[in-house]
């Protein structure tokens, strides 16, 4: 730290601890000077009188041309501005900082100080010299007299023993300036929303990194103005309520580096499945949502939800056919563990939270309970946010072409077969994912994962914390069943800053003899994406089109031991079909102002299990059974084995930006799916919905209805 910074450090401090005392001008640490600078009327004083007559003259001449705002006239504003200023080697008066809570009182100030006439500087062993000097102008304005008569009639009344506390009362309050859009934050992840600014981020020549989600918005804020544009969105209402309703979150407080809202948040959903024998479906969320920060390093978000709801057929079928042990029916994909609620109905509380300190532009850490994604497009077959949330500890480094990002997490088996006592089983998954930008066009990135479980009283193993090391080595030396390891590899070409491609390829087990061979192995356990972007597509601005291909081989993402699968709470951390299946994904999203729309068709196939007396066999769609039960061929492996499924999913949605503060939108959708199986089982038959849904939602998380 340079000698010039240490002194500007030392002045700023010094100007702050002035704003708690009686107005007075205060000559800066580090500063020495003979005589004061010298107005005409204080020629031939000296020291103490000097000071006094500088100070007067300061105040006097202030009190005299500073003009208050005329609307904080009105409002009978009282207040205080605080003023670092220099006098310079020629007796020129400069302002060096103003700080105060209004941008007019700043201004005011800064045209008060260029009318000070010329003085005689301060001189130093009789040369001239600079100096700098603190005053607070206090509001309404005052002489220097009415200053000295306030301050000894003050001394005199109040005794030290009897003297009032005003902590609460010098409690400085800003206007709210939305600080959150350049806070180390997370922006909650929503796919619809994350669309709006994909296209800036992904310009050629941008050394950022787009994979690991959910951003913050200060990486966002660099390469688009989240701020400018929630301004443009705002609506010209004066009211509180329409403020409230249109605007802005229901409680904004910032202060002196601190700031935080306050919101309820809901998610009302009200539809009907046609096919279906219940009469209506809803969704009926309650939350409140807690935000802020401490300085630029600390920022912190909980979100609590309360909520009750039942849906199509469909979805609901596959919600119980994840339940967990212990009675409860369901588990709502993507939330968590249902109860039972009223008739044909579920309840299904959640929670997120996460806690961020940023010490450097190196470093960010994160302590959470919720959701990860990697990847540029729809699905991810890394680290999906299909699962329940969960409870992480990430670090994110980023340096020169390079972000890293380590993720720690602590997950749950909830089937029969491992709960005991009641108690859910323990497992925990690290994930390393290095992300380099080899070129303006060109960002590779490399993924490892390890999954492992607490037997043995293994608990939370401290070999896999260590940021840089290999997990298939440490998995290896720990046993080579303790752990499930998989490998990961993604990219991303811009071609320009219309059009960019990307894609992904996992490899869960390889074997290079069983690929020499040709035979389809069931070893074999990888699959890939290929996915393309085309943003202000046909030069429509805002319009958004995609595609994507996915497609992963039989028994991926599951393990010798089904506890170390890649899966938790019944749901895999991966793609959300599981194993075992190809798939195509068509969408276009678009927006204008506060109206957006949304269009999806996913066509699949499936490769299930029959689950039948006949055929018990494992074929590689569930990840919860373990790959050498029952596994009906070792080689000649193909996607679609089984119980072979065609899906075919619409989904359109559209609607309108109520609050751009909370991302509270008013939707219609419509789902259209076709299940077509080639026989039909218990739990496996042709089934066609048509689900229509009109809601009013904040879109602060992924639904996904494409199972």
């Amino acid at each position: 730290m340079n000698k010039g910074f240490l002194t500007f450090l030392i002045t700023f401090y010094s100007l702050l601890a002035v704003s708690q005392e009686t107005n007075k001008l205060t000559i800066q640490p580090g500063f020495t000077s003979e005589e004061f600078p010298i107005f005409p009327n204080c020629e031939n004083l000296k020291t103490k009188a000097l000071e006094s007559c500088f100070y007067n003259e300061t105040q006097n001449f202030i009190y005299q041309n500073f003009k208050i705002p005329s609307n904080l006239k009105q409002n009978n504003y009282r207040g205080d501005v605080k003023v670092l200023f220099e006098v310079d080697g020629n007796g020129a008066f400069k302002v060096i900082y103003v700080n105060a809570n209004n941008d007019e009182l700043v201004q005011e100030t800064k045209r008060v100080f260029a009318l000070f006439p010329k003085v005689k500087p301060s001189t130093y062993d009789g040369k001239p010299t600079y100096s700098k000097y603190t005053i607070v102008i206090n509001i309404p304005l005052k002489t220097a007299n009415q200053i000295s008569e306030e301050a000894i009639a003050a001394s005199k009344i109040i005794q030290p023993d009897k003297k009032p506390l005003t902590e609460l009362d010098s409690i400085v309050y800003k206007k709210y300036t939305n600080p959150e859009f350049e806070s180390h934050l997370n922006i909650p992840f929503s796919h619809s929303y994350y669309a709006q600014f994909d296209g800036a981020l992904n310009r050629v020549g941008t050394n950022n990194h787009t994979a690991s989600k959910p951003y913050t918005y200060a990486e966002v804020s660099k390469y688009y103005n989240l701020k400018a544009v929630n301004e443009s969105l705002k609506k010209n209402v004066s009211s509180w309520w329409g403020r409230k309703l249109w605007n802005e979150s229901l409680v904004e407080i910032e202060g002196e580096d601190y700031w935080f809202t306050l919101n309820a948040i809901m998610d009302l959903q009200v539809g009907k499945d046609t096919k279906s024998d219940v009469s209506y479906t809803y969704v009926n969320t309650r939350a409140l949502n807690f935000r802020g920060g401490l300085g630029k390093e600390l920022n912190f978000t909980a979100t609590v939800f309360e909520s009750q709801g039942r849906f199509a057929d469909y979805y609901n079928n596959y919600a119980e056919s994840i339940k967990p042990s212990g009675g409860n029916p369901a588990i709502i994909p993507g939330i968590g563990i249902a109860k039972d609620f009223k008739t044909n109905s579920y309840d299904f509380p959640s929670a997120e939270a996460n806690l961020t300190y940023t010490p450097s532009k190196f470093f960010n850490l994160q302590l959470g309970y919720g959701r990860n994604f990697i990847g540029d497009g729809y699905r991810s077959l890394l680290e999906s946010d299909g699962a329940s949330p969960y409870p992480y500890f990430k670090i994110n480094t980023t340096f020169w072409k390079i972000k890293y990002t380590n993720t720690y997490m602590w997950l749950k088996d909830v089937r029969p077969d491992v709960t005991v006592d009641k108690t859910y089983a323990s497992k925990f998954m690290a994930n390393h994912y290095l992300s380099w930008n080899v070129s303006n066009r060109l960002n590779l990135g490399f993924f490892e994962s390890v999954v492992w479980t607490d037997s043995n009283n293994r608990g939370f193993d401290m070999a896999f914390v260590n940021p840089i090391i290999f997990y298939r080595s440490v998995e290896f030396t720990s046993s080579s069943r303790s752990g499930n390891a998989l490998l990961g590899l993604t990219g991303k070409y811009k071609w320009n800053n219309q059009i960019n491609l990307y894609g992904q390829f996992l490899l869960d087990e390889f074997s290079f003899g069983e690929v020499k061979k040709g035979d389809n192995s069931w070893k074999n356990k990888f699959g890939y994406q290929l996915g393309a972007k085309y943003y202000n597509a046909f030069h429509v601005p805002n319009l958004l089109m995609q595609l994507e291909y996915n497609h992963v081989r039989p028994y991926v993402y599951s393990h010798s031991a089904a506890i170390t699968n890649y899966g938790s709470n019944n749901q895999s951390m991966g793609h959300q079909w599981g194993g075992n299946f190809r798939e195509f994904i068509a969408i276009a999203r678009y927006h204008k102002g506060r109206y957006f729309a949304d269009a999806k068709i996913t066509m699949g196939t499936r490769g299930l299990d029959f689950d039948t007396a006949e055929d018990s066999f494992n074929y590689g769609s569930n990840i919860y059974k373990s790959y050498d039960a029952n596994r009906p061929y070792d080689s000649e492996v193909k996607v679609g084995q089984g119980n072979k499924t065609s899906v075919f999913i619409t989904d359109l949605q559209a609607g309108y930006l109520v609050n751009p503060a909370t991302n509270l939108k008013f939707f219609g959708s419509l789902v259209y799916r076709n299940f077509d199986p080639t026989k039909n089982t218990p739990t496996t038959f042709k089934q066609s919905t048509t689900w229509f849904t009109l809601g009013l939602r904040a879109d602060v998380f992924n639904w996904y209805f494409d199972y």
